[in-house]
C-alpha cells in the first residue's frame, strides 16, 4: 500500500543543523519509497545573493532534493510573511498534489507559524506606515517601542526593542482598530493542514559557541565580497535585506563605521540573541518532537517516516 504525501516541519535556532535533517528526512522518505521537496522558511534565504550570512545551502549540496522559496527576492524588496504566506502554502499544495512529501524548514517563527496555523493577517495601510517610519527615523525605535507598551503591552513584551520595521507593523495595526498578529501565536492556534513537527535542540552554551564560530566562518568566507556586491546591486536601498543580521554589519565595515573585529562581535551577540528568541517561540508549539542536534541517527527517521514517530522522544 502506498504511503498518503505527507506534510512536515523542520524547526529550531539557528545553527542547529535544520538543513541538514530535512536532507535526510528527504532520504529516508525516498527509501521507504516515496519522494520529498523542501519549502524554505528562512526570511532572509528568499534574498538572491544572500548566501554566505544565511548559511545557505549550496545546490551541489542539496542532494537532488528540489527547493523552494530559496532566491526569490531582490535585495531591494521587501519581504512580506503574508505574501510568503500565500507562496508557501501555495507550493506546499503543489507538492502534496504530485505525490510527495512537503518539508518546511526555517528558523523564522513567524513564517513557520504563518504556514501553519490559521493565520489572518491584519490590512495594510500605507499612508500610515509612511508615517510611522518617518517616526522612526527621526526618533528611533526605542521610542516607538515605548509607545507600543503603552499601547499593547503583551505584544510589546514579544517584539524585539530592536526590530523597528516589526515595531512599526504593530503600531499600523493598533492603529486600524485590529489585534496584533505578528509578536505571538493565537493562544490555541488552528492548524492549516495535518504536519509532522520535527524540533532540534543543543544546549545553549554548544550552541553559543557553534554560532560564534560560524560567524567567524562567514568573515573568512567572503561575507565583505558578498555583501560589496549586494552593495552594487541596491542593497542598502532595500527594506528587509540590509537590516539582516550580519548584513547590516557588514556594511558598517564597508562604510568605515565599524572595524571588522567590531563587526564580527556584534554579529555574534545578534545571533545569540536571535537563537533565544527562536528557542522561545517554538517551544511554544504542543507538539514538537525535539531531538538532539547531531544525534538524530537513520533508524530514528526511518521509524517517523513509516508513522511511528514516538521513537524519535
Amino acid at each position: 500500500m502506498s504511503r498518503a504525501p505527507r506534510l512536515w516541519a523542520v524547526v529550531g535556532a539557528t545553527g542547529t543543523g535544520k538543513s541538514d535533517l530535512s536532507l535526510d528526512l528527504a532520504e529516508a522518505i525516498r527509501a521507504a519509497g516515496g519522494d520529498a521537496e523542501v519549502v524554505n522558511a528562512d526570511a532572509m534565504q528568499l534574498y538572491r545573493g544572500m548566501d554566505i550570512g544565511t548559511a545557505k545551502l549550496p545546490l551541489h549540496e542539496r542532494r537532488g532534493v528540489a527547493h523552494h522559496l530559496l532566491d526569490v527576492l531582490d535585495v531591494t524588496e521587501e519581504a512580506s510573511v503574508a505574501r510568503y504566506q500565500t507562496e508557501a502554502r501555495a507550493a506546499i499544495d503543489a507538492i502534496l498534489a504530485a505525490g510527495r512529501d512537503a518539508i518546511l524548514v526555517g528558523g523564522s517563527g513567524l513564517y513557520v507559524s504563518s504556514v501553519l496555523f490559521a493565520f489572518r493577517f491584519p490590512p495594510r495601510d500605507e499612508a500610515l506606515r509612511a508615517q510611522l517610519e518617518d517616526e522612526l527615523a527621526r526618533l528611533g525605535a526605542g521610542a516607538l517601542h515605548a509607545r507600543l507598551q503603552r499601547e499593547d503591552p503583551a505584544t510589546a513584551e514579544r517584539v524585539d526593542p530592536h526590530n523597528g520595521r516589526r515595531i512599526v507593523r504593530a503600531l499600523e495595526v493598533l492603529a486600524q482598530g485590529e489585534a496584533t498578529h505578528g509578536a505571538a501565536l493565537p493562544e490555541a492556534p488552528a492548524r492549516w493542514r495535518p504536519a509532522t513537527l520535527l524540533g532540534l535542540r543543543l544546549e545553549r552554551p554548544a550552541l553559543v559557541e557553534r554560532l560564534d564560530r560560524r560567524v567567524e566562518r562567514m568573515w573568512t568566507q567572503g561575507m565583505l565580497d558578498e555583501v560589496q556586491g549586494l552593495r552594487e546591486r541596491g542593497l542598502e536601498r532595500g527594506v528587509t535585506a540590509p537590516r539582516a543580521i550580519g548584513y547590516a554589519q557588514a556594511l558598517a565595515q564597508l562604510a568605515g563605521e565599524m572595524t571588522e573585529a567590531d563587526a564580527i562581535a556584534q554579529t555574534q551577540a545578534l545571533t545569540r540573541r536571535y537563537a533565544r528568541r527562536q528557542v522561545s517561540w517554538f517551544k511554544r508549539y504542543a507538539d514538537v518532537r525535539w531531538l538532539e542536534a547531531g544525534e538524530v541517527d537513520d533508524g530514528a527517521l526511518a521509524a517517523a517516516v513509516a508513522g511511528e514517530p514516538a521513537t524519535l522522544d
